[in-house]
């Protein structure tokens, strides 16, 4: 079975709750490894104390990807600037959300990310919506997926149980994630502004 047809078959089955571990936990198995994307390798060497107490939501403002091929690719774009044209040590975010439902790890839960500034970096996950949600909300599939990994970062113990969720807005004067999308994390459960 290809990797595709496998991460269709846990798409599948995650929508309709059936992929979960013994005891009702959420498998993070969601989660599409660097590996796989085909990432650079990263240079970053800064961690980030965990138990994370904030996650920020922001959207790369760029294309968006619907499949597990055009998501990956997308990541490596989005890297390939990040690295190539900023000169940074990586992709900024820890985690990017694709419109195939699926998160794409970028520096992962355990090192500093470059998303908010210095204030919040040190001591947030920058979550990323690949695309640009000022007029459009992200499809469902995505909501749920940025959703699993809130409920999978409680679970490994990389977030605190009361984390607080922030739009990227509300730390840096920015437009991201964008009208829509930041409607909707308003509804979650955890957020602050």
């Amino acid at each position: 079975m290809s990797r595709h047809s496998v991460l269709f078959a846990w798409t599948l089955l995650t929508l309709l709750g059936v992929a979960q571990k013994a005891g009702g936990q959420k498998s993070c198995d969601f989660v599409v490894p660097r590996r796989e994307w085909n990432g650079l390798a990263s240079s970053c060497t800064e961690r980030v104390p965990l138990p994370a107490r904030y996650v920020i939501i922001a959207h790369t403002a760029g294309s968006t990807c619907d499949s597990p091929a055009s998501c990956e690719q997308q990541v490596r774009n989005v890297q390939h600037y990040h690295v190539r044209t900023k000169g940074w040590c990586d992709v900024s975010y820890n985690f990017l959300v694709g419109e195939d439902g699926h998160v794409y790890e970028g520096r992962g839960w355990n090192t500093k990310g470059a998303h908010s500034g210095p204030n919040w970096n040190s001591r947030s996950i920058g979550i990323a919506f690949m695309g640009n949600y000022m007029n459009r909300a992200p499809p469902k599939r995505a909501i749920q997926a940025a959703q699993n990994l809130l409920t999978c970062g409680v679970a490994q113990r990389a977030l605190k149980s009361n984390y607080e969720l922030k739009g990227h807005r509300d730390v840096v004067q920015t437009l991201s994630p964008g009208d829509q999308l930041y409607q909707i994390i308003q509804t979650w459960p955890h957020y602050q502004d």
